[in-house]
């Protein structure tokens, strides 16, 4: 259980803040090529598994309302990364799924992720790691 002060729990959220404007920082940079904004990067690499996904669970996945999500599909869309459709047995369920350019794409994106997690994390023992997961996981639930 948690039992810092306020001040530290500020702490720890702004060097989490920190952290993310970084890491995005670094993954616009080796990115750029690809012309995406960050929501379009986050969107992508959750699909990066070639899971087909209602926008419901991409939004999920992506910590992304759907009613947010819905422009950065409609921008993947019309460059071709995605496609949409309904989920058989349920039209009223729209289905994201990844393009030969999307997955191209979004194998681009995870090969960065993956790059800066083992530069940024690489040093670190697993016990870290799955304490940092842990926490992460605690502070997404904690969200509304």
């Amino acid at each position: 259980m948690y039992s810092e002060s306020v001040s530290s729990e500020w702490s720890a959220l702004l060097a989490l803040q920190r952290a993310t404007h970084a890491t995005l920082q670094v993954l616009a940079t080796e990115l750029a090529d690809l012309g995406l904004t960050g929501s379009e990067i986050n969107a992508l690499a959750n699909l990066a598994d070639g899971r087909a996904r209602t926008v419901s669970e991409l939004g999920a996945a992506a910590g992304t309302r759907p009613t947010t999500l819905t422009s950065v599909l409609d921008r993947l869309e019309r460059r071709g990364h995605i496609t949409r459709g309904a989920r058989p047995g349920d039209r009223r369920a729209v289905v994201v799924e990844l393009t030969p350019s999307g997955r191209a794409a979004a194998t681009t994106i995870r090969g960065a992720l993956t790059g800066l997690e083992h530069r940024a994390l690489g040093d670190l023992p697993p016990e870290a790691i799955a304490g940092l997961r842990t926490a992460l996981r605690a502070l997404t639930e904690a969200s509304p």
